[in-house]
């Protein structure tokens, strides 16, 4: 029987509802953050704001102040489900490396020195809002991450826009469910300041009933105390993440680069104005999920690549070939495939095999990928036929969408190979 795609997924992630939903490894905490919402707002509604529409009677204010704590605790929660329980921006894993369109691999082993094998460059070259920058292999997902992508290592996915992994909400932060995240957390500290001042208003109340001072409201009212105390200390957290959020969007910035850049002190190539970086958080339509979890896997068919073997008892010396200078110009042969290789299309690939050159890389270019000590030793590309499963092309170039948010654009330089290994 056929698997769906969320049950072969590689990921860490749980999923729900047949795939419907899908949340982090860490989704269990889910329930220590709908704790600390629900038992204060269940606290304040039965010992507080019960209380206030006898004390304020004037138009029905008491039952107001009630009906809004019990709404506003229901979007806060709605949010939070939207945050955690949705695609943060996976990107699809290859299930093999990217496919070469040139290979060579010499049938010829003379005097113990072997031809060199393709490979792929680690980094490739992309131009973000004017600026060139690098984007890194991801050696797990068997892909190149693009710009302001980064491989969770919790959730073991490459993530568009990653922002940082929440273990409060289960889930990472990304492309998808940024804009939720920060509504919820937004709408948690203005929650914790209504429920604040509202049991402040409750304490007043009682002082001006009993004739009292503070300290006899506080023993007629012990709920409103605790509240009080509990909301004061979580404004420093959630309102502190507010704050530190706007800052974010104001400046385009991730979580990840801020920390990341600001040690390095790296030119922010995202940025375009306060009031653009505002629009592209809360005013652009959410991108559609690139998994489709409910979909059923789909068997890669292998195409068997025929390679011609040479015939038994063949020599370099019966071809008429001297077998030193065969090896020498194989190799040659192999360096400039390496660098056609890496080219866009046919005609640019036809001018090389003209003129035999490559341009190399250009010089000041600023690195954009989010893993920090990565290896650079370049994979070697086998003979076997190999197939991308993104998008199912066959080819290894970022989907021209991906770089859509960022004005991004491939640059046609990339980084130069190793020398081939004489």
């Amino acid at each position: 029987m056929a698997k769906r795609v969320y049950e072969a997924w590689k990921g860490r992630n749980k999923f729900i509802l047949g795939g419907r939903l899908i949340f982090g490894p860490d989704a269990r905490s889910l329930l220590v953050t709908l704790l600390l919402i629900l038992v204060p707002v269940i606290i304040f509604c039965v010992f507080v704001a019960r209380h206030l529409p006898h004390e304020v009677l004037q138009h029905n204010v008491g039952y107001v102040i009630l009906v809004v704590a019990i709404v506003f605790t229901i979007y806060v929660l709605v949010l939070l489900f939207l945050t955690s329980a949705r695609d943060p921006g996976i990107i699809p894993r290859n299930l093999h490396p990217p496919e070469e369109e040139f290979r060579y691999d010499s049938s010829y082993d003379i005097g113990g020195r072997q031809t060199p094998s393709l490979q792929f460059p680690r980094t490739k070259e992309v131009t973000v809002n004017g600026y060139t920058v690098k984007v890194k292999y991801c050696d797990t997902c068997m892909l190149y991450r693009p710009p302001r992508c980064s491989h969770c290592s919790i959730c073991n996915n490459c993530v568009e826009r990653f922002d940082h992994h929440c273990p409060w909400v289960g889930q990472c932060i990304g492309l998808r469910n940024y804009r939720y995240f920060f509504m919820f957390v937004s709408s948690a500290t203005l929650l914790c300041i209504y429920v604040f001042a509202m049991s402040a208003l409750y304490i007043k109340v009682l002082m001006d009933d009993v004739d009292g001072t503070v300290w006899k409201a506080m023993k007629e009212s012990p709920a409103s105390v605790i509240l009080m105390a509990y909301c004061f200390i979580s404004l420093w957290f959630v309102g502190g993440l507010t704050g530190f959020h706007l800052y974010l969007i104001g400046t385009n910035q991730t979580t990840y680069e801020n920390f990341r850049y600001r040690a390095e002190n790296r030119i922010n190539v995202f940025d375009r104005g306060c009031l653009n970086n505002f629009q592209e958080v809360f005013c652009t339509k959410v991108k559609p999920s690139r998994n489709n979890f409910r979909a059923f896997v789909q068997e890669e068919v292998q195409r068997p690549t025929p390679s011609p073997a040479p015939r038994e008892g063949v020599t370099a010396e019966d071809l008429g070939v001297d077998a030193r200078s065969k090896v020498e110009d194989d190799l040659d042969i192999g360096e400039d495939l390496l660098k056609i290789s890496q080219r866009r299309n046919i005609d640019e690939i036809d001018e090389d095999i003209r003129s035999r050159g490559s341009n190399g890389p250009p010089n000041n270019t600023l690195d954009a990928d989010s893993v920090l000590g990565s290896d650079h030793r370049a994979p070697t590309i086998r003979s076997d036929a190999r197939h991308s499963s993104w998008g199912r092309s066959g080819s290894w170039e970022i989907a021209p969408e991906v770089f859509a948010n960022s004005n991004v654009t491939e640059s046609r330089s990339y980084v130069a190979a190793k020398e081939a290994r004489q």
